[in-house]
């Protein structure tokens, strides 16, 4: 019963509000995790007790207070469809109080950092390894996600307009300029994408899988990432795809981009999701703190 409720609201939110497939696959996590967890199995006798019963459980196995605002999100809009769709008659879940999480801020690497993981990339002899560093200059590039990366289709760049047609979340599509540099790399990558296509097969896909039908996965990137990171002589902790794309962000603002351009490029529904990067941006401001304030370079400050 359960089951086909959960199948039920996922085909809603597909439907209706045109959830990406990995948010479909979060939602379905989250549902079954708490039907596992819940002690009453029978949504309409499910109580509010319950409900908060479930939330003190994952504190109490120590999820972390994004993870726990998350599932309690995803438990909304399972209870909302559930309540429109009559199968119970009021929805409990909007009394569910969030727990209170620390805003942190992103991780960012450095213009030399990710520059020094391009070189190395792109000056092995493996095709495999080349390919890796064209995806790393894509995304630092355009700031794309890594879903969106290795979901590229193999005709989204207009090599004349200098622009890539990217479908993000809730499958919306954007357009983002292109650098030289990101369209020579591809344009070299498809001197050899062949190769990662045996047997004479086709792809729809820019990043094709070697061994089988599809695209790269997320994680075979994630993981020649981490690789090239170890090689530049940069912590491995430090670095992951979304880093990239925080570094895409940090940079454009640090070198005076407007915000809500940055949040087109991004693909942020809502500008406060990119007012974040505001906050790390204070290279240039210190800069100039140093150099033109009249205290920057006094030493003696018993003169002043």
């Amino acid at each position: 019963m359960n089951e086909t409720l959960i199948e039920q609201f996922l085909q809603m939110m597909s439907a209706e509000k045109g959830a990406a497939a990995n948010t479909l696959e979060a939602y379905r996590r989250d549902m079954e995790l708490f039907f596992e967890l819940c002690s009453q199995q029978e949504v309409g006798k499910i109580t509010k007790a319950d409900l908060s019963a479930y939330v003190q459980e994952l504190s109490r196995q120590a999820y972390a207070p994004r993870s726990i605002c998350r599932k309690i999100s995803s438990l909304r809009e399972f209870f909302k469809f559930l309540y429109t769709e009559k199968v119970v008659k009021d929805n409990l879940a909007i009394y569910l109080m969030p727990p209170k999480r620390e805003k942190s801020l992103p991780k960012f690497l450095s213009d030399a950092e990710v520059r020094k993981m391009i070189e190395i990339a792109e000056s092995s002899s493996k095709p495999a390894i080349r390919r890796i560093g064209v995806m790393l200059i894509l995304m630092y590039a355009c700031g794309l996600r890594v879903s969106e990366l290795v979901g590229l289709p193999e005709n989204c760049i207009s090599f004349e307009k200098k622009q890539i047609l990217v479908r993000g979340k809730g499958s919306k599509e954007r357009i983002i300029p292109v650098a030289d540099k990101a369209l020579n790399a591809v344009s070299d990558y498809y001197d050899y994408r062949d190769l990662f296509l045996k047997g004479g097969r086709r792809s729809i896909w820019m990043f094709p899988s070697q061994s089988k039908s599809g695209h790269l996965t997320r994680d075979a990137f994630f993981k020649e990432v981490k690789n090239l990171a170890v090689q530049a002589g940069i912590e491995p902790a430090r670095v992951s795809p979304h880093v990239l794309r925080h570094s895409f962000a940090t940079y454009l603002l640090n070198h005076g981009a407007d915000l809500r351009a940055v949040q087109k490029t991004l693909g942020h529904a809502d500008i406060t999701t990119t007012e974040i990067y505001t906050h790390i941006t204070s290279e240039k401001l210190m800069n100039e703190v140093r150099s033109k304030h009249p205290l920057a370079n006094l030493k003696d400050f018993s003169k002043i």
